[in-house]
């Protein structure tokens, strides 16, 4: 069932597609698919994506300014953990839909089910 649409300003807009077009790096998304199990540091996140630290600390800059991941300071190292939990809500739907597009057109895979969702 579809919810209500709702009347968005062009400023809601803007704000949306930005934060589409933050999603919208293949790095970011493996940043965090890397956080979705709590917070690292920028040298777990490293191992994790097989990428360079600047690379990973420029596209944590972006994700930090977005407002989707935060960082504490802790001795030498800082942490970074995802703080909008909604891009957990984004990815599962993305995800299914793919899954389920996929699915259909290789007619291999079973669908996705709400029993599958991220604990």
């Amino acid at each position: 069932m579809r919810r209500p649409k709702r009347e968005l300003s062009d400023v809601a807009l803007h704000m949306i597609a930005h934060r589409f077009k933050v999603l919208a790096e293949p790095m970011r998304l493996k940043i965090l698919h890397a956080l979705w199990d709590g917070e690292r540091t920028v040298g777990d996140l490293v191992a994790a994506t097989n990428a360079l630290q600047a690379n990973i600390s420029k596209h944590l800059g972006v994700l930090q300014q977005a407002g989707l991941v935060s960082r504490r300071k802790e001795g030498v190292n800082v942490y970074y953990r995802i703080c909008d939990e909604t891009v957990f809500e984004l990815c599962e739907v993305v995800c299914a839909s793919l899954h389920d597009r996929l699915a259909t057109q290789l007619g291999e895979l079973p669908p996705v089910t709400p029993e599958r969702k991220r604990a």
